[in-house]
C-alpha cells in the first residue's frame, strides 16, 4: 500500500474561513473555545507577560502586560519594524511544500520580543486555534530574546469542538542574543484527524540558552516536526524535553537537531514516548563542530499495545576531536513487577499503571501550569484504563 503523504493531498483542505472579530477580553470568547484553549495551556486566569490568540486566519486577542516585552500580530510587526534581518532568514521559503504555503498565504502568526535586559517574570501565552473544520491554517512566527533578557513562551495549539480534521503549518524563526534565555513550551491538543507541520529554526549567540518543552498527548493523525538549533556562540546551551503519547491510528514523526558550533557549547535532547496503538518515530541528531562541546541524547519509549510501533533513532556526528557526546535509547513495556509492587500497597492495577506511566513521562520537566497538569494527568489515567 502506498504511504499517505499530506503534501500530496493539500487540496483536500479548505483555505476560506469565517471572519473572527477581535475581543477585548478572553472571557468574551465562547466557553467551549476557552475550555479547549485551557487544555493547550492558555489560561486567562494565570498571570502573563502578554497573550495573543489567533483563530483560523484572524488575531482575535492580543495584549502585552509587561514593560520590555512586545507581543503583536506578525503582520503589524512587519509593518512597524520591517524585520528584514529576521523574517525568512533562518528558514527558506521553498524548503518544502509547507514552508511555501506559509510564505505565500501570509495568513497570520505572532511576533514576540523581549527587549535588552528585560526579565519576564511570567510567560507570554500564544494560541493558534482552528475553529473551522477541514481548514488549512498557515502561520509565520518570529521570537527575539535580546541581549541579557529572560523570556518564557507557552505556545498552545488546539482545535474547536466541531473540528475533526485540518492542517496546521507553523513556521517559527527564533533568535536568542548574547546571554539571553528563552524557555519555549509547546502544547498540542488537536482533533484526531489533524495533520500538523511545525517548522522551527533557532539561533543562539554567546552564553545564550534555549529550553524547549514539547507536549503532545492527544492522538493527532499525522504529526511531523524536526526543530533545528544552531549553537553559534561560545558557551551556548540547548535543551529539548519531549513527551508524546500516540493513540491508535496516529503517526508522530518527531525529533530535534542541534549544531554545536560555539566553543564549550552544551546540548541535551530527552524524549519520552508512549504508544497505545500509534506509530512514533523519535529522532535526535547532535552535530559537534567545536572544541569543548558536550552533548547527550536520550530516547526512551513505552509500548502499551501490540498495534503500536516505536522507532528510536539517535544519531551523533563528531566534526572535532576535542568533544564529548553520548546517547542512549530504550523501548519496552510496563514492568509487571513494578505494577504488582504498587498493587500490594493498595492501588488498583489501573492506578498502578497510570502512576508508572506518569513517572516514565517525567512531566515535571515540562514546567506546565497547574491547570494543564491536571488535564494531562487525566489523559494518562484514561490511557492506562484502556489497556
Amino acid at each position: 500500500m502506498k504511504e499517505y503523504k499530506v503534501e500530496e493531498h493539500l487540496d483536500q483542505f479548505r483555505s476560506d474561513a469565517p471572519e473572527h472579530k477581535e475581543v477585548k477580553n478572553l472571557a468574551e470568547l465562547p466557553a467551549e473555545d476557552r475550555e479547549r484553549m485551557l487544555r493547550a495551556g492558555i489560561d486567562d486566569k494565570e498571570k502573563s507577560a502578554g497573550t495573543i490568540v489567533h483563530a483560523d486566519h484572524d488575531t482575535v486577542f492580543c495584549n502585552a502586560n509587561l514593560k520590555g516585552v512586545q507581543v503583536m500580530p506578525i503582520s503589524y510587526a512587519l509593518f512597524k519594524y520591517g524585520l528584514e534581518e529576521y523574517s525568512w532568514k533562518l528558514i527558506e521559503r521553498d524548503k518544502d511544500a509547507f514552508t511555501e504555503r506559509a510564505a505565500n498565504r501570509k495568513e497570520g502568526g505572532y511576533f514576540i520580543r523581549a527587549e535588552k535586559g528585560a526579565k519576564a517574570e511570567f510567560p507570554v501565552q500564544a494560541c493558534m486555534y482552528i475553529e473551522t473544520d477541514a481548514l488549512a491554517q498557515d502561520v509565520h512566527n518570529i521570537i527575539i530574546a535580546e541581549e541579557g533578557s529572560e523570556l518564557s513562551v507557552i505556545s498552545g495549539c488546539a482545535s474547536g469542538p466541531h473540528v475533526r480534521s485540518g492542517l496546521h503549518v507553523g513556521v517559527s524563526e527564533i533568535y536568542i542574543k548574547k546571554g539571553a534565555t528563552l524557555t519555549f513550551t509547546m502544547v498540542h491538543d488537536w482533533a484526531e484527524e489533524m495533520a500538523v507541520r511545525p517548522r522551527t529554526v533557532v539561533v543562539v549567540e554567546e552564553g545564550g540558552k534555549y529550553i524547549s518543552n514539547y507536549n503532545c498527548l492527544k492522538p493527532a493523525k499525522d504529526l511531523q516536526m524536526y526543530p533545528t538549533v544552531y549553537l553559534n556562540g561560545d558557551r551556548s546551551v540547548a535543551t529539548f524535553n519531549t513527551v508524546l503519547m500516540a493513540g491508535e491510528g496516529s503517526k508522530m514523526d518527531t525529533g530535534s537537531r542541534v549544531y554545536l558550533r560555539g566553543r564549550g557549547s552544551r546540548a541535551e535532547i530527552v524524549s519520552r514516548t508512549v504508544s497505545t496503538g500509534g506509530e512514533i518515530y523519535a529522532r535526535g541528531h547532535l552535530i559537534g563542530e567545536a572544541e569543548g562541546v558536550k552533548a547527550h541524547l536520550e530516547c526512551n519509549g513505552l509500548l502499551l499495545s501490540d498495534k503500536g510501533k516505536i522507532h528510536a533513532i539517535p544519531e551523533l556526528e563528531a566534526r572535532h576531536k576535542d568533544l564529548e557526546m553520548s546517547h542512549e535509547a530504550a523501548v519496552g513495556k510496563i514492568n509487571q513487577e513494578e505494577t504488582e509492587y504498587l498493587m500490594a500497597r493498595g492501588l488498583s492495577e489501573t492506578e498502578a499503571q497510570s502512576l508508572i506511566i506518569k513517572g516514565f513521562l517525567s512531566l515535571d520537566i515540562l514546567g506546565l501550569p497547574e491547570s494543564l497538569r491536571k488535564d494531562v494527568d487525566k489523559m494518562v489515567e484514561e490511557s492506562a484504563g484502556a489497556m
